[in-house]
């Protein structure tokens, strides 16, 4: 199974930088840096420091090595759901289904061939559960002593590790008042939490130490810089309502979603334990709820450890099925239709370009079909984030500046620094930006077009700083949009 989704992500996987975050993750482990510049919850330091030591192998180019962390871990989560089950049910055709169920659904399989930190925090929870079950199947309180290692470990990657943490220290504190636990094993799985956690604690001391602020080091540490809001968030539109539900049949479009339903029904019956399902259902509801509600633009990526839950009901459905049918049809029938999403992924682009039009309403990028960037969860041979970046920069004056939106600054940064294609021109960003790049704002503005060409990557609100677009003309220039004066701009068209 490890071999299997190991091939599948590696051919499938990005072959340089990307747009957005997997930008940002290349960016920030070619820069070693920590912690970034998004708050302490956003650092995820256990997978940057992953990254700085996959930096130092001498294998194919940077960002690939950096997206084939996220094939790697793919690769061991589908593999430790597969131990999962086939441990916990003792056969193997049930454990096939739900790995095969979650290595191909459209929101893993995605995340699998990019720089993101989902696929480890996936291989992280499947790993605490296999743990977890050996626990209830053995009783030896050792495993829970490894258990808070592995969860401060999770931590350490992605505070999603906070929703199982909070299922185990409530099964944790329900044994020792009831004294089947000692409180020398909670205290043990506290101090060994905290070991696991030591990067992300490190981050949240060092925070305190430098501003000497303690509320705004909690914000930072539990929602970011400017994420509470959503993290918060307790309404819930019809439009969000919409979107989760074609998210979770683009994750399981396949008859095989009636094994989700059996496997929820059977949950308790089939586990080792009532407190071990009931371990797993809290944890199902509580991610899903979370995701639901949340209102980030990649929310749908949030759902990804609900996704990791549902796969392990896939199995136990599937093993209720092949109980009651044992046929070796059932079987391959089962297997067709746990494949059955890579075709639809296929055709799903085309169907959306003539059912879902505002897919194509948001802002369009060079070298990117909306539609199939991100229907298709595979990237073989994608270099448009590169191609743009390259031809950007080099069609612009020397020593000009470019205003890069969060969606391309770091395409462009690594494609200048890493590259080497020209160097001489400045890149601003409100994230990033080039070493040598000048103060860019309401009051330098003027200054630098007046020594310099000066570019932004939109013409849109929320893309292109408004003091420009308040006071400024906007001319197309290849990729960019030129920075101009109105006075200018008038004067060029005849107009006193």
């Amino acid at each position: 199974m490890l071999a299997g989704a190991l091939v599948l992500y590696g051919f499938t996987c990005a072959p340089t930088v990307l747009w957005q975050d997997s930008g940002l993750f290349v960016y920030r482990i070619w820069q070693n840096d920590m912690q970034g510049n998004l708050g302490i919850a956003l650092a995820h330091p256990l997978y940057i420091l992953i990254g700085m030591s996959v930096k130092l192998i001498p294998v194919g180019e940077l960002a690939w090595r950096i997206n084939m962390i996220s094939a790697v871990f793919g690769a061991v989560a589908v593999a430790n759901l597969f131990l999962l089950l086939r441990l916990w049910l003792e056969r193997l055709w049930p454990a096939l289904i739900g790995a095969i169920t979650l290595a191909v659904s459209w929101t893993f399989w995605q995340n699998a061939v990019l720089a993101e930190v989902y696929t480890l925090y996936a291989a992280q929870l499947f790993t605490e559960l296999i743990i977890l079950l050996l626990y209830f199947k053995s009783k030896k309180t050792g495993y829970l002593y490894l258990l808070g290692l592995l969860n401060g470990l999770s931590i350490a990657n992605h505070l999603w590790g906070v929703f199982p943490l909070l299922c185990y220290l409530i099964f944790i504190l329900f044994k020792v008042l009831r004294k089947d636990i000692s409180v020398k094993t909670l205290t043990v799985f506290i101090v060994l939490w905290i070991v696991g956690a030591l990067p992300y604690e490190y981050l949240v001391i060092r925070n305190l130490f430098i501003t000497g602020d303690f509320a705004s080091t909690v914000r930072s540490a539990l929602f970011g810089i400017m994420w509470q809001e959503h993290v918060l968030n307790t309404s819930v539109t019809v439009k969000i309502v919409a979107e989760n539900i074609i998210f979770l049949v683009l994750n399981f479009p396949t008859p095989n979603i009636i094994l989700l339903a059996i496997g929820i029904f059977v949950l308790w019956k089939k586990a080792p334990a009532k407190s071990f399902a009931n371990i797993l259902a809290a944890m199902c509801l509580l991610f899903f709820v979370f995701a639901f509600r949340y209102t980030v633009a990649d929310r749908h990526a949030f759902f990804l450890p609900f996704y990791c839950i549902c796969a392990i009901f896939f199995g136990i459905g599937a093993d209720v099925v092949f109980r009651k049918f044992q046929s070796k049809t059932v079987v391959i029938v089962m297997l067709a239709f746990s494949l059955l999403p890579v075709p639809a992924y296929a055709v799903a682009s085309e169907a959306a370009r003539k059912c879902y039009k505002s897919l194509a309403q948001r802002r369009q990028r060079p070298y990117r079909d909306e539609y199939k960037y991100w229907l298709r969860p595979w990237k073989t041979g994608y270099y448009g984030a590169e191609r743009f970046a390259t031809e950007a920069l080099q069609g612009v004056e020397e020593n000009a500046i470019i205003y890069a939106y969060t969606t391309d600054v770091h395409a462009m940064i690594y494609t200048q620094q890493i590259k080497g294609v020209r160097p001489d021109v400045r890149i601003v960003s409100v994230y990033n930006s080039s070493p040598w790049s000048p103060d860019f704002n309401e009051e330098t503005i003027a200054g630098l077009l007046a020594e310099s060409a000066v570019y932004v990557t939109a013409d849109r609100p929320g893309y292109c700083p408004k003091f420009i677009l308040d006071n400024y003309e906007l001319e197309k220039a290849g990729h960019l949009w030129r920075v101009v004066n109105k006075y200018e701009e008038s004067e060029t068209n005849g107009v006193n």
